[in-house]
Order: structure tokens, then sequence, then C-alpha cells
């Protein structure tokens, strides 16, 4: 998986290039009319309920535009918020605040809605040994953020990018030939580049199931668009040889009916690609 240096060098590309965005030569907004001494306060508004996410990174925020300005924080990632509740205040110079407002906000607003959803989807699963997994469907260029807060709500990271675990998925296996071949070529180059990554393979069927099962390596099966009841066939079929999971347009009404099929993961996508940003503003106190 990902390391914590290769992590934090994604955030690093993420504010550097939305501050070069939304900046670009000067907020001349802010120049045209507050001094560029002016020092103030702003507050972080909650203006709706969820779980908030986003102030380690909004304050790597303020750093990266003046590592003057002070952060008081009120209320941690992870905690539920409701309406009115103030979750920092960031006081320091004016302009510096303002650069960096928008930044802040578009990110936290984004997170907090991937943390709610993700906590709703981990609470449905309370009671089992499932865990929720998020996918590569995020928005381009801000990836590390969006993983980042499905792991503040409770979640677990699937493979951060294709370059950090084998995933062989219908076209894969269509394209190297079958199932088994696909395998065989990866084992091969995995040990041709000598290279230590876990192979997920996908199974679009229990025939497809049985033939996985053939080969060793094989870190974990997506048991992929499968009803309930091939599901409960499928983690039979697998036992303990490698861990499931299971995907496919699962959601809230279908997820608990999945985990108790007894797979060890449901992946979906939705975490990411289908929230709305939970209210957030900045106000000047």
């Amino acid at each position: 998986m990902i390391t914590e240096e290769q992590f934090q060098k994604e955030l690093d590309i993420i504010i550097s290039n939305a501050i070069r965005e939304d900046v670009g030569d000067g907020d001349h907004s802010s120049l045209s009319c507050i001094p560029t001494s002016a020092k103030g306060k702003a507050k972080l508004l909650v203006k709706e309920d969820g779980i908030l996410a986003g102030v380690e990174f909004a304050k790597q925020v303020f750093a990266y535009v003046d590592d003057s300005l002070e952060i008081e924080v009120l209320i941690e990632d992870g905690q539920k918020v409701s309406y009115g509740d103030i979750a920092f205040y960031v006081s320091g110079n004016s302009q510096s605040i303002l650069k960096a407002e928008r930044l802040v906000l578009n990110a936290m607003q984004r997170m907090s809605a991937i943390a709610t959803k993700t906590k709703f989807f981990v609470d449905l699963l309370e009671g089992t040994n499932t865990k929720i997994l998020d996918t590569r469907k995020t928005t381009p260029g801000i990836r590390a953020i969006e993983k980042w807060a499905v792991k503040i709500g409770g979640g677990v990271n699937h493979r951060f990018a294709l370059y950090d675990m084998i995933m062989l998925k219908d076209n894969h296996i269509d394209f190297a030939g079958g199932i088994t071949s696909a395998i065989n070529k990866t084992k091969d180059y995995l040990k041709a580049t000598n290279r230590n990554l876990k192979i997920i393979v996908e199974a679009r069927n229990l025939t497809e199931i049985r033939e996985i099962l053939k080969s060793d390596g094989v870190y974990r099966i997506l048991i992929d668009n499968f009803n309930y009841e091939d599901t409960r066939t499928a983690v039979k079929l697998i036992g303990e040889k490698c861990l499931t999971e299971s995907s496919g347009g699962i959601n809230e009404k279908t997820i608990r009916n999945y985990a108790e099929c007894g797979v060890d993961y449901i992946s979906s996508g939705a975490l990411t690609h289908s929230v709305y940003n939970l209210d957030l503003s900045l106000k000047a106190v």
C-alpha cells in the first residue's frame, strides 16, 4: 500500500496546485482593500449535521499559505457536528486567511460529506465482521484527501492507485486469455520485476470462483455483481483460502444483506463519487 511519505507528497501536490489555480499572481480582491499588515480572526462555522473531516488538512493549507497563522481547534476530524458548531478559529494576517479560505472550505466540505456517508455505511454494518472499502472512483487530482476522508469516517482504503496493488478485473482477464493465464502472468511479472504486490482477482460467476481457487497467491477475490445466494455459496467455496470482497451497485438497502453473506469487505464507489458537500463557511469574527 501507499506509504505515509507518498501520501504526504500527494497532499503537498494538491495544496500547491490548488493555491496556484486559485490565487495566480495575487488575490487582488484582498490586495486592493485590506492593508498588508492587517490582522484578523475567522471561525469555521458548521451549517449542517454530519461528520467533520479536513481539519488536519486545513492546518496544512494555512501553514502552506502563511506559517504564522494560528489555529485553535475546537472539534477534531471524525467527530459528529451539528448546525451552529464552530470547528476552529484561525487568526493572523487577514490577507493570508482569505487566500486560504476557498481551498479550506472546498476540501473540508467535500471531505466531511465523504466521511459522513462512510460513517453511515459503517453503522449499517455494525455487528458484522464486514468492513467498507473505497475505490479508485475519485475526483481526479484530489484522491488523497477523498481517501483520507473515508478513513476518518471509519472506512478502509482499498489500493490507492494502479501502482500499489494488483487487481485483475474482467478486462485484464479477457485480454490476458483467461483467469489462470492472467494470474500466472502476474506472478511471473512480479517475480521478474522484484515487486511484492498483493493480487486481487475479480470473479463474474461461481465457475470463475472455482478457477481462481486453483491458483495460489491470490490475496482477495472480488465477488462482483453476485446475488445473495451466489455470494453465500462463493464465501463457502473460498473458505479460509483468501479474503472476500463484494461489489457492484451495493447501496444502503442491500449492504447489510451482503455483509450477512459473510464477506470480509464490501467496496463502494458511492463513498466518493456520489456525495453532496457538507455546508460549512469561514466567517470573520
